[in-house]
């Protein structure tokens, strides 16, 4: 049986974390130093990070603030739709429940996997429910709180930034205190819930987009790089490996570490694929190169030194062995 790795989701899903940490006293850049992912993901937000990371981080986050809700408390100031891409199209839907309809729709290759939403109306309410199916357990109930807060948010630009739940239903334990999360949502709060949820009006639904609509298809590749799949064991090792590449040269321990398994077990499920890290690692390489080469304003060396390259010479060398050509005469060929 092969390997479950971790699910994926992306940078922006953590909302304004560093002006939030940065308010709160706390530095986020001592929290990413501290479960050792990279700055870039501040200032590149598209960035794909596997799911299990972002619950640690969300966990070491809420230590160094001191609160035990911080995903929740951080939940207050995000905006579904400065979610990516997703966020956009989902909010741009013509009704809540159209809107609704595109988040079950494209969560799962625009924004994040190992994550379920379920929709259920029962006697005039509606129960929305949201559940990862990722193993990793630190930092889960923070990323639960955070997530449902982004689903507050979206009914919010349907029914107005004053509108909250009737109730929220979380994962955490039968009696744990809940006047604090009462506080922090405004409703009624339970616990002990197999998935955390939120019940509202079922006439909610028909509540029309009051900045207007964006089309119902759009290819997800249109708005940005779709997530990999639970399924594409190949593309999910070539995420973390381009996350890698943001500080330095990738290391295999550290890419098997950050998808949830051993280094042992990463070369094994390459090997079953025809494949083996050092070329993963060129395909990553190759990517970013020829991404980089088609910006005419870097020039060759400053690449192969952002590559990790010692200098232009080396880079060429490495980029004619995997295309055939040096990079200028396929920069040229861009032209």
């Amino acid at each position: 049986m092969a390997p479950r790795l971790s699910g994926f989701t992306r940078a922006s899903s953590l909302g304004p974390i560093a002006e939030f940490m940065g308010q709160n006293g706390a530095s986020i850049e001592r929290v990413l130093s501290d479960v050792d992912l990279p700055m870039t993901l501040l200032e590149q937000p598209e960035t794909l990070v596997p799911l299990r990371e972002q619950f640690r981080l969300l966990e070491r986050a809420a230590r160094a603030t001191g609160d035990e809700f911080f995903g929740a408390r951080l939940g207050q100031v995000v905006r579904s739709r400065q979610l990516s891409g997703f966020g956009a199209w989902v909010c741009g839907a013509p009704t809540l429940r159209d809107a609704i309809a595109r988040a079950h729709a494209g969560l799962a290759t625009m924004l994040q996997t190992s994550t379920e939403l379920t929709f259920a109306v029962q006697e005039g309410r509606v129960c929305w429910t949201i559940e990862f199916t990722d193993p990793e357990s630190i930092g889960r109930h923070h990323n639960e709180l955070l997530g449902v807060s982004y689903m507050i948010d979206t009914i919010r630009s349907y029914a107005g930034c004053a509108w909250r739940p009737d109730t929220l239903v979380t994962a955490l334990p039968r009696g744990t205190p809940h006047a604090e999360l009462e506080d922090i949502f405004r409703c009624n709060i339970g616990h002990g819930a197999a998935a955390t949820s939120i019940t509202f009006d079922v006439c909610l639904l028909d509540s029309v987009n009051p900045s207007g609509s964006l089309p119902a298809i759009i290819a997800p590749s249109a708005l940005e790089p779709t997530v990999p799949g639970q399924r594409d064991a190949l593309a999910m090792i070539g995420a973390v490996t381009d996350l890698a590449l943001h500080d330095g040269y990738p290391r295999i321990d550290w890419v098997a570490a950050k998808l949830g398994t051993t280094r042992r077990t990463l070369q094994r499920l390459l090997a079953q694929n025809g494949t083996s890290f050092s070329r993963i690692v060129d395909d990553a390489l190759l990517r970013r190169a020829v991404r980089y080469l088609e910006d005419s304003e870097r020039s060759i060396t400053a690449i192969g030194f952002e590559l990790g390259y010692r200098d232009a010479a080396h880079f060429s060398r490495a980029f004619h062995r995997w295309t055939g050509m040096a990079p200028r005469v396929y920069r040229q060929r861009l032209n």
